[in-house]
């Protein structure tokens, strides 16, 4: 689409998507149409989690309902979405502003040599510990060591069967060295690296690094569970630092980013965040156009840190002094946003994604050997790349 048709666009925008636990989405439309008084904006929640939300998505988007203008996309969901037809091609609209965003957030948006979204924020893992208890973690070894050593020390992070636990085993599997596919699609996850961060892992839960009850746990779980004081680290998104700020832990905890596997390697984050992509079937595109232009400009992105706790996906916001006073650990985590690697690029991600989750909660909840999970995940994988 023209980026053009931003300019004196008016009348009503809908844009749909998950659940604003933070008020980042909420915040962002007030202030855009304080800025563009002739639009009128609304956010529709599509359920409460990221999986609900991508289901209502995808059934509006198939109907080719107008009901939403744009949508709030995972980034994992890029290819499949623009394979199926339903988003429109914004490869000129992200190009005028993509000069201020990190490419790696730019990257997701793209499938095929176009891009089909612009990057809104971005996300990647932090460890958060209590710095009277336990060390600033440098290898997962080492973190897993230290939360073993006495009661009130332990790992917290999301084990529950969901894509929460994809990306908590991803993080360890990249920083192992090891791989779910490869760029021309080949599957590289039954491997020595799988095997080993998959026996690591259900170690730690045998023998007390990480509480069983990880098991039952998402994101807000694991920060409740670490506003307890009961446990010395946490694995868990950027937004959780201003929530802890909140809680009587304010002062006792640090921030760093995620450590290398055994010191040989580098650490390394799965990239998260969400993308804004205009519907093939939007009624205002132009509107939509108006308020990706908005979101996407360094004033703003500076905003998204600051009031929000959440990454920004414009770089300049974290060397800002203002964003760094309010979000000191900017720096970590710009390292681990630009250390990040991607989830598997595939229209058949979700599938994948299930393979993945499903297998390593049997070996971490004792029900299957690491052999048989990981030949397993290798054939579903398989078998969701044929399905497509």
């Amino acid at each position: 689409m023209d980026p053009a048709s931003a300019k004196g666009a008016s009348g009503n925008l809908s844009i749909c998507g998950g659940r604003d636990s933070v008020g980042l989405y909420k915040g962002t439309i007030d202030a855009f149409m304080k800025a563009n008084p002739g639009i009128t904006a609304k956010y529709t929640v599509l359920g409460a989690t990221t999986d609900e939300s991508r289901t209502q998505a995808v059934q509006r988007l198939q109907a080719k309902s107008s009901e939403c203008d744009m949508y709030l996309t995972d980034v994992t969901w890029t290819p499949e979405f623009a394979s199926q037809g339903w988003l429109q091609d914004m490869t000129q609209v992200t190009d005028a502003v993509k000069g201020t965003l990190i490419p790696s957030t730019v990257a997701t948006t793209q499938y095929k040599g176009k891009s089909w979204a612009t990057p809104f924020y971005t996300n990647a893992g932090l460890i958060y510990y209590a710095k009277d208890k336990v060390g600033k973690p440098e290898t997962w070894q080492q973190l897993y060591t230290e939360a073993a050593k006495s009661p009130g020390s332990g790992l917290v992070y999301q084990a529950k069967q969901y894509e929460g636990l994809t990306v908590n085993f991803l993080e360890l599997l990249y920083s192992a060295g090891g791989d779910v596919i490869d760029e021309q699609g080949n599957v590289k996850i039954d491997s020595a690296e799988t095997r080993k961060v998959l026996d690591f892992m259900a170690q730690g839960i045998k023998n007390g690094s990480a509480d069983r009850a990880v098991l039952t746990y998402d994101e807000n779980a694991t920060r409740l569970a670490y506003e307890s004081g009961k446990f010395g680290y946490e694995r868990n998104w950027p937004n959780v630092y201003g929530q802890l700020n909140a809680t009587p832990l304010k002062g006792t905890f640090g921030v760093a980013p995620l450590p290398s596997f055994d010191g040989k390697s580098h650490g390394s984050g799965v990239l998260g965040g969400w993308n804004l992509a205009i519907s093939a079937f939007a009624s205002n595109p132009g509107a939509a156009a108006a308020f990706v232009n908005f979101e996407s400009s360094p004033e703003w992105q500076k905003h998204v840190a600051m009031d929000y706790s959440q990454a920004p996906a414009g770089e300049a916001a974290y060397s800002d002094p203002a964003v760094l006073e309010k979000m000191p650990f900017a720096t970590e985590l710009l390292v681990s946003v630009k250390g990040a690697k991607p989830r598997p690029v595939s229209p058949v991600y979700s599938q994948i994604s299930a393979a993945i989750n499903k297998n390593v909660y049997a070996v971490l909840s004792g029900t299957s050997t690491t052999d048989d999970a990981v030949k397993n995940m290798a054939d579903q994988i398989k078998t969701a790349q044929a399905s497509f």
